[in-house]
């Protein structure tokens, strides 16, 4: 039986979504920056198609297994992964003075990390708070969960989370901390039910769980520095593709990329254009692409995931 294509770049350690469009988007590279590793199928896949890839990630772990299935590549000359945040990325050595044919980044957490309880990226019962990408870095889910005050969460939940009710929520965080410090998922989930009843389920702790660890690794802020930084990494017609699977990341990414594509950004009743008078490149993707059908029935975590791609001027 033949490999259904959504399923083909799969490992145990992570599904990567939406494959067959980003390699049709960045078809012909033949040098590509992978600035999120994760399990190493976006990489493979681009590598099978005939790209020579470089690979960032935060995590250690996500490294050391893609190296290993990447290793006839690496040996080849074809595949090199680096440790750091594509938001510093022109702070990384390898990188200095090198421009790339196209440059993908998938925002997502790898399935591994979902996975594994001591990541603490989960909802289930008894994992830790952590969510952590970077193992490097001090501040963890419970010490953020623990340390911030009811404003500053509040926030969180309503900005990172669509949460309309975000002070309740903060507000009983805070009652329930002062009698037990927060320290695996129950306590979070606990708080949550605790706020706004028995009802909730799996997709509202999903909602709130990513709100706290969108929190823990600065991600919006990460993207919005990195953006432009990876535009500038980019060869004359080279193309960026950006994978978000939440709405504040999408929205960033749709804006800029627009932002990009337009010849004045003037204001409307500047009399005189003052700007760069010029577009930088244009879009690939006037709408956001999402899953087909046939992969988010294998791999639900790819519902919510959104494709867009813009091409640098010649």
């Amino acid at each position: 039986m033949t490999e259904p294509a959504t399923g083909r770049w799969e490992s145990s350690y992570h599904a990567p979504v939406m494959v067959e469009q980003v390699v049709a988007l960045l078809s012909g590279a033949e040098q590509v920056l992978d600035c999120t590793l994760g399990g190493g199928g976006h990489s493979e896949a681009l590598l099978a198609s005939g790209s020579s890839v470089v690979a960032l990630d935060r995590d250690e772990a996500a490294i050391s297994e893609a190296r290993k299935r990447l290793a006839p590549y690496e040996a080849s000359g074809r595949f090199l992964a680096l440790r750091g945040n594509f938001g510093e990325i022109d702070r990384i050595p390898e990188l200095e003075g090198r421009l790339f044919d196209a440059i993908l980044a998938d925002l997502g957490v790898s399935s591994h990390q979902i996975d594994a309880d001591d990541r603490g990226f989960s909802f289930r019962p008894g994992a830790l708070l952590d969510m952590r990408m970077d193992r490097r870095s001090t501040t963890t889910a419970a010490e953020l969960l623990n340390t911030l005050d009811e404003s500053d969460l509040s926030q969180i939940f309503r900005d990172y989370g669509d949460e309309p009710r975000a002070n309740r929520l903060a507000r009983e965080i805070v009652r329930r901390r002062d009698r037990k410090a927060m320290h695996v998922s129950d306590d979070l989930v606990d708080a949550i039910r605790g706020t706004f009843g028995a009802r909730m389920g799996p997709g509202d702790f999903a909602r709130l769980f990513q709100a706290v660890r969108i929190a823990v690794n600065d991600e919006l802020e990460v993207l919005e520095t990195a953006l432009p930084l990876l535009r500038d990494k980019l060869k004359p017609g080279g193309r960026l593709a950006i994978i978000s699977y939440h709405s504040g990341e999408d929205r960033l990414a749709k804006h800029t990329m627009r932002e990009w594509s337009l010849s004045c950004v003037c204001p409307p009743r500047q009399p005189q254009c003052t700007c760069r008078g010029k577009a930088l490149g244009k879009l690939l993707t006037k709408r956001a692409l999402t899953a087909a059908p046939e992969e988010t029935a294998l791999n639900p975590r790819s519902r919510s995931a959104r494709l867009r791609a813009w091409q640098s001027a010649a």
